[in-house]
């Protein structure tokens, strides 16, 4: 497969799971990432963040065109996610990949658990 063709693939699925989801590109992106394209681990998991940020902002506005959440309940959240987001990057420059890789796998396992027995 030509890598281009990948890279849509890649951005595609990581599109549907966001507009699906409301988040979780990062699902597809990083395990495609690496293996498909052979990007290094911390560089797949930085790569997933700069491509979910666009696409976050494409299923916010869609949502909030059509209507489906109210914009004053997610403050508290925003706040939240932008604190965790500067403290786990300050924690991500020191960290093995190893590591992050196990702790991807078990938040995957972790939201599959999650999502099969709370159905």
């Amino acid at each position: 497969m030509k890598p281009t063709v990948k890279y849509l693939v890649i951005g595609a699925l990581a599109g549907m799971a966001n507009g699906l989801f409301g988040s979780g590109g990062g699902l597809f992106l990083v395990p495609l990432l690496t293996s498909w394209t052979g990007m290094k681990q911390k560089h797949a998991f930085a790569t997933s963040i700069a491509i979910i940020v666009p696409l976050s902002l494409v299923s916010f506005i869609v949502f909030l065109v059509r209507g489906g959440f109210d914009l004053s309940l997610s403050w508290p959240y925003l706040i939240g996610g932008a604190a965790g987001g500067v403290l786990s990057g300050v924690f991500f420059k020191n960290m093995s990949a190893t590591l992050l890789r196990r702790l991807f796998g078990m938040l995957l396992l972790y939201g599959g658990i999650r999502a099969v027995l709370l159905l």
